[in-house]
């Protein structure tokens, strides 16, 4: 086996990994995946089961077991923001006039260890 010359080959990506991979409407998908993460973060906490856990956030678990496997694309943002309600959670939405052309959205997570805390996104 010979070995390789050179150094590794690597791209530096985004900060959303959706876009990196070309997925279709990739910040949606990366506001989805924070709120997922918040969600199932919530869930550990309080040592629910998932059976216990859909039914607080009104879901079937089949459906909760398949968003919190990454599989959340029938969800949308709003259903998602009412589970983190169910979950005793406040959920707060800013609109506010920009002196750019084009608007912008952050996501920002009151939680400490959340990485990156903030980010942004375009709307189209």
């Amino acid at each position: 086996m010979r070995g390789r010359k050179g150094k590794d080959e690597y791209e530096r990506g985004s900060l959303n990994v959706y876009a990196d991979l070309g997925f279709r409407a990739p910040e949606a998908m990366l506001v989805k995946a924070k709120l997922v993460n918040k969600i199932s973060d919530l869930i550990a906490e309080r040592g629910l089961t998932q059976s216990k856990a859909a039914v607080v956030l009104g879901i079937p678990q089949p459906k909760l077991s398949k968003m919190l496997r990454g599989q959340f694309r029938g969800f949308s943002e709003r259903k998602l923001m009412d589970c983190l309600t169910r979950l005793g959670q406040d959920v707060d939405i800013v609109v506010r006039a920009t002196s750019r052309a084009k608007g912008r959205c952050r996501y920002r997570s009151a939680d400490l260890c959340a990485l990156p805390r903030e980010f942004e996104f375009s709307l189209r």
